[in-house]
């Protein structure tokens, strides 16, 4: 008898991103979770809308071609579809223009996208979804039916503020910070920074959250489950294309964590090899196969040995 597979829901933006040289991918952290999520073998589905327009079809199109499933994207007649204007600085770091009043602003709570949500594993989002009221709306909706809540903060200037953040941390289960991220919103909520395992015990406290994933860069990162801390170094890579690394780290994480019984040790080894994997490709989604994948990681072994638990 074949098992069934964990499905992961991720919700809101997906766009093209334009990068120099006009050249263009496919991008939005919740679809770049859920591109890597579906390399991994597992179901997805990506609530989310593009406009009825040339670059709403083709996006569309190349999703499919993918395999990915598309049916919880929404086809706005409206708005039209999301382009970002991308640059990459001298330390390949990306940096975007947000267009507003796009098709994703405006997703609609459907009975198809809340049945998806209510017999998923867990619901995938970040703040950048919030930023108009239509979306916002929607996505605490589906909170309120989702059984796993995954907070990726992912903050883009100026489309927050603290009392969304506040209301979206109050419904996690799962929050991702990188430490820029922590920071700021440790400042947002007057609490002064002393200590990582601080902070982290601070929010677990204040929100209720039990687990929680701080993303460090090049000196690794660190998960809490309850009173457990592990800290996890990164695996040298050359560098081709940071850009989507963070969902990628997510989306490894995801596929050991959501129902099988894997350690701790298992799962973080999973995020921090995907994400060393998707840095050393160029793009957020590259080509790839779980093989290739598989050979990396084989390639670059992580031993419990070398975390740090406290």
């Amino acid at each position: 008898m074949e098992m069934k597979k964990h499905k992961i829901v991720c919700f809101g933006e997906v766009l093209w991103d334009i990068f120099p040289e006009s050249q263009m991918r496919i991008g939005g952290a919740p679809f770049n979770v859920a591109y890597h999520l579906f390399k991994m073998g597992l179901d997805v589905s990506v609530i989310s809308s593009v406009g009825n327009d040339g670059p709403g079809h083709e996006l569309l199109q190349k999703i499919k071609n993918w395999e990915i499933p598309t049916e919880d994207i929404q086809v706005s007649e409206e708005h039209p579809t999301s382009t970002v204007i991308a640059t990459v600085d001298k330390n390949n770091e990306a940096h975007y223009d947000i267009v507003e009043n796009v098709a994703w602003d405006f997703i609609e709570v459907t009975p198809e996208n809340q049945k998806s949500v209510e017999t998923a594993d867990a619901l995938v989002f970040g703040t950048l979804a919030t930023r108009n009221e239509k979306s916002k709306n929607a996505l605490f909706q589906m909170l309120e039916i989702s059984p796993y809540n995954v907070f990726d903060i992912n903050l883009r200037a100026p489309y927050y503020d603290i009392r969304t953040i506040n209301d979206l941390l109050h419904k996690t289960q799962l929050a991702k910070f990188n430490k820029a991220e922590l920071r700021l919103v440790l400042n947002f909520l007057k609490k002064e920074y002393k200590t990582e395992q601080d902070s982290i015990r601070y929010l677990q406290e204040k929100f209720g959250i039990p687990e929680i994933i701080i993303s460090k860069g090049s000196k690794g990162a660190l998960y809490t489950d309850g009173d457990n801390f592990y800290l996890y170094p990164t695996i040298p890579v050359e560098v081709r294309d940071t850009v989507g690394s963070g969902d990628s780290f997510l989306a490894g994480f995801l596929s050991k964590r959501i129902g099988k019984g894997d350690s701790a040790h298992e799962i973080m080894a999973q995020a921090v090899s995907l994400g060393a994997f998707i840095t050393s490709q160029e793009g957020a989604c590259p080509e790839y196969t779980q093989e290739d994948f598989k050979k990396f990681k084989d390639a670059h072994p992580l031993s419990a040995l070398n975390v740090s638990k406290w």
